[in-house]
């Protein structure tokens, strides 16, 4: 029998290891691992970096996801910035792109919330599944919130201008602070046109601790890969239905309006293909954290061939082979783009990791990925400012010109940088969310669980 004082032992690192989740659930981004102790962020050997109670940190995370969301932000506003038709048919392919950051954040939500080298989820994470969504609703929601506060006079009184009946706002304003305007494809680019992929990333969100983790968690590796090609099917079927509607090819779809909007919209933006994106990611993970001793022994791929790859399909668009973007997206850039996250993982826990895996786990990447989020939200509203026309004709007489797309992309990181710093790092801001996922998860418990309300 243990002695008092073993008892009082146990009771405080129980209490300490819970207090540890709880903050580092506050300081989570909807993308980032959650790590409860600390690590060295240097690579090193994986029998060095894995601590009990804990996982690996693998930082070039961070790195990639400011790879992925710097050509989003030149894609959405490029035609104000060149006019060339070569030039804007490669830059404006943001709807290829997004799809890196559905799976980056399956990716980590299957690194945070499963077992390594175990069939099993972290059980305690799970335990709450309802905790567990509105945790990561609230990593997002309240920068998402403010912005969108901040400029709703702008996004209003463009409704006015436009003579937009205001029921019609009303019902936008309600979708836009509902995050439910991706289920809308009329609606899907509302207000802040970006911000559909948190109404998608929301509803994958619901269905993670009940419906997917728990379930992946269970497959061996034969089942991963049977999992994954088998959603990454499921993508590319629906993908070929909506180009044998509209069309295969992208001729000039930079510079034109896309057939059949609306079938475009709920081919890009509906929440069903980012849960599946999403689960890919997470199957991807998995596929790393149960590699045996022999795979963990073996040199691995360098992650260079498949970060060239991936992006490398983009390249397509300046050939004969233009396929559309939904075509590239899920026949391509996903399946390569999630090869180069497990090769990356892998290289990040060997003992002499590549250069690639270096540059993007370094200091300058991941203070430069940590402004992938805010940059997200904020590049839209402010792109608007400087060159959507009913507004920058009234307020510098027409849109910006080409000459000042540099200091547009400037502009926006530097109040990506103040917004991180000074609201996402808050921690008032953090300790708010982490107190209004708590209430949100006791008002709906039994939401997501199999027993009476």
């Amino acid at each position: 029998t243990m002695s008092a004082k073993d008892k009082i032992s146990e009771a405080q690192q129980t209490s300490l290891m819970a207090s540890a989740v709880e903050a580092s659930k506050a300081n989570e981004r909807p993308d980032q691992p959650e790590v409860a102790t600390a690590l060295a962020k240097a690579p090193q050997p994986s029998s060095k970096k894995v601590a009990k109670g804990g996982k690996p940190r693998i930082d070039c995370v961070d790195g990639c996801r400011f790879a992925l969301v710097m050509p989003i932000v030149i894609a959405h506003f490029a035609r104000f910035s060149t006019k060339n038709r070569a030039l804007l048919k490669l830059l404006t392919q943001e709807n290829v792109l997004v799809g890196g950051f559905f799976v980056i954040s399956g990716y980590v939500s299957g690194y945070v919330a499963t077992k390594v080298g175990e069939r099993k989820a972290e059980e305690k994470k799970l335990a709450q599944p309802e905790l567990f969504f509105w945790s990561r609703v609230m990593a997002y929601y309240p920068l998402h919130f403010l912005v969108s506060t901040i400029f709703a006079p702008m996004f209003v009184m463009v409704e006015r201008w436009y003579k937009t009946h205001w029921s019609t706002t009303a019902f936008r304003a309600f979708l836009n602070y509902s995050l439910l305007q991706a289920w809308f494809p009329k609606e899907a680019e509302i207000w802040n046109q970006p911000t559909w992929f948190l109404s998608a990333l929301t509803f994958s969100n619901l269905t993670m601790p009940t419906l997917v983790l728990p379930r992946v968690a269970e497959l061996s590796k034969a089942g991963l890969r049977k999992l994954f090609c088998g959603l990454t099917a499921v993508s590319v079927l629906q993908k070929i239905s909506y180009s044998e509607t509209s069309r295969f090819h992208s001729r000039e779809i930079a510079t034109t309006k896309p057939m059949y909007p609306l079938l475009w919209n709920l081919t890009r933006f509906h929440p069903f293909w980012a849960l599946i994106e999403m689960t890919m990611g997470i199957a991807a993970a998995r596929d790393v954290m149960l590699d045996g001793e022999g795979e963990c022994r073996t040199k691995p791929t360098n992650p260079l061939f498949y970060f060239l790859a991936s992006y490398a399909s983009l390249a397509l668009r300046l050939t004969s082979l233009d396929f559309n973007d939904a075509i590239i997206r899920s026949t391509l850039f996903v399946p390569l783009f999630t090869k180069f996250l497990t090769a990356l993982h892998r290289d990040c826990l060997s003992e002499s990791p590549a250069a690639i895996t270096r540059f993007f786990g370094s200091p300058v990447m991941s203070r430069l990925g940590a402004l992938a989020f805010p940059m997200f939200i904020l590049h839209g509203p402010i792109g608007q400012v400087f060159y959507k026309k009913a507004i920058a004709k009234r307020l510098w007489g027409k849109a910006m010109p080409r000459s000042f797309f540099p200091v547009y992309l400037l502009i926006v990181l530097a109040c990506s940088h103040l917004m991180n710093e000074h609201f996402v790092k808050s921690k008032r801001v953090q300790g708010l969310s982490a107190r209004v996922a708590q209430f949100l998860a006791k008002r709906t418990e039994g939401m997501l669980q199999d027993r009476e309300l």
